[in-house]
């Protein structure tokens, strides 16, 4: 009986956000093919390096895994966006020099989900529901931590549930930057389509929207 587990953030711990609708636990738990059971491990507020304390906590018998981190590492990232400079190229260096850090910790969390799941599914960081001046600053300078994500991902032949186009309305939003009632649902439908990706098909990674 397959058991599935949700880590990281609260794209999967949402309740506190769903103004009494269903959490995405539950949004998954109804979908999910007859047999299977899901936990939910992630945490609100969670980073990278919460990963390895809710892996260690989850039931014996889980043995597919779902992740979705990264979003508040980048928000702890985010001062770097008012650091004067000057010109582009130093900007640029500025943000390189965060997405390493970041890539290290996301395939350090990574290295012992893949011990548990070595198919496991992986999330990329969604865009947020800012005012129209500062989401265009956010897009950008969210690419490349998902750019580390995804590579990642394929390196390891790792199916990735591509968030920037599942959460693509503001009705998927609670707020600025945690998912709604609404963008759970959808969230929930495509970490479904995801887990049940036939692996006799599968070569190398693949992205779910």
């Amino acid at each position: 009986m397959p058991h599935v587990a949700l880590l990281g953030d609260s794209i999967f711990d949402n309740a506190a956000y769903t103004d009494g609708g269903p959490a995405v636990i539950q949004q998954l738990r109804d979908i999910l093919s007859s047999g299977w059971r899901a936990t939910l491990a992630a945490e609100d507020g969670a980073t990278t390096a919460n990963v390895a304390s809710q892996l260690a906590k989850l039931p014996h018998d889980v043995d597919r895994l779902v992740l979705s981190v990264g979003g508040n590492d980048a928000l702890q990232q985010a001062e770097i966006l008012n650091i004067p400079v000057a010109n582009g190229a130093q900007g640029l260096q500025l943000i390189g020099n965060a997405v390493s850090g970041f890539e290290a910790a996301y395939r350090a969390a990574l290295r012992p989900c893949l011990e548990v799941d070595p198919r496991m599914v992986v999330c990329t960081v969604y865009w947020g529901n800012f005012e129209p001046d500062f989401a265009r600053v956010a897009k950008m300078a969210i690419a490349p931590f998902n750019d580390a994500i995804i590579r990642a991902a394929t390196e390891f032949n790792l199916t990735v549930v591509e968030l920037r186009l599942v959460c693509d309305s503001p009705a998927d939003y609670a707020n600025a930057i945690e998912p709604s009632s609404i963008g759970g649902e959808k969230i929930a439908a495509a970490v479904m389509r995801a887990l049940t990706l036939d692996p006799a098909v599968m070569h190398g990674a693949r992205i779910i929207a």
